[in-house]
């Protein structure tokens, strides 16, 4: 049974690039296990909103919760525990390619936390087959398809079992039938209980994958009733 205990809140909060109010009086509540898309033009504020709540951009009014962490009072120190408990999945890859998939998410366990070899391997596996790719440990990144690559990203993603996967146009470089497959993955991780937000520029998924829908328009966050 999923908690009721919300797994991301905003209150009336105000979200800033710089000194510039990007989007003001933003509240909306994300529950445990929900998949909530993110729409709303180029320069909406849609990856400002996405880095203040993973703690990349402050939030300097209002409240806000995620996993656990309060936003609005978050010591620097806490901002690695912060994205421990949320998975983070670029547009852009951010692999290193001069090393192997496992040494890829290695890097991750390691710089976690991890320390016993047989749990990393363990966890790696896991996560690898839970993207489809349970024979790519060894592979280098330039030897993946690109939407192997963006497997590896969410597997990444995965490692530290988070609460929450935030997700920034994760298919904006893919074509549609790979885009299609992506979902699919996501999808499965979402139906085994985390909760996915994700900024999508791409229309043809919310009318194939229906889920509750954010945008950002005019400097506000509204949420679009289907």
């Amino acid at each position: 049974m999923l908690s009721q205990e919300p797994v991301l809140t905003l209150d009336h909060a105000d979200i800033y690039q710089g000194k510039k109010l990007v989007l003001g009086d933003v509240s909306f509540i994300i529950n445990n296990g929900e998949f909530v898309y993110l729409i709303g033009r180029t320069g909406s504020g849609k990856s400002s909103l996405l880095k203040t709540l993973y703690a990349d951009l402050w939030l300097q009014s209002g409240k806000g919760h995620v996993a656990g962490y309060a936003l609005d009072a978050l010591n620097p120190r806490d901002v690695p525990q912060l994205r421990r408990k949320i998975g983070i999945v670029f547009q852009d890859f951010q692999l290193f390619f001069d090393r192997s998939v496992e040494e890829n998410l290695k890097f991750v366990l390691k710089a976690t936390g991890w320390k016993n070899k047989t749990d990393m391997d363990a966890r790696i596996a896991d996560v690898l087959t839970q993207v489809g790719l349970g024979n790519a440990q060894q592979k280098m990144p330039h030897q993946l398809s690109g939407g192997e690559q963006q497997r590896v990203v969410v597997a990444r993603a995965m490692l530290n079992k988070p609460q929450v996967l935030i997700a920034d146009e994760p298919t904006g470089n893919l074509d549609p039938a790979v885009a299609d497959q992506i979902m699919k993955v996501f999808q499965a991780i979402n139906n085994a209980g985390t909760a996915i937000l994700m900024a999508t520029h791409n229309y043809d998924l919310l009318h194939k994958y229906p889920a509750r829908v954010l945008r950002c328009q005019d400097g506000q966050v509204v949420e679009l009733r289907g």
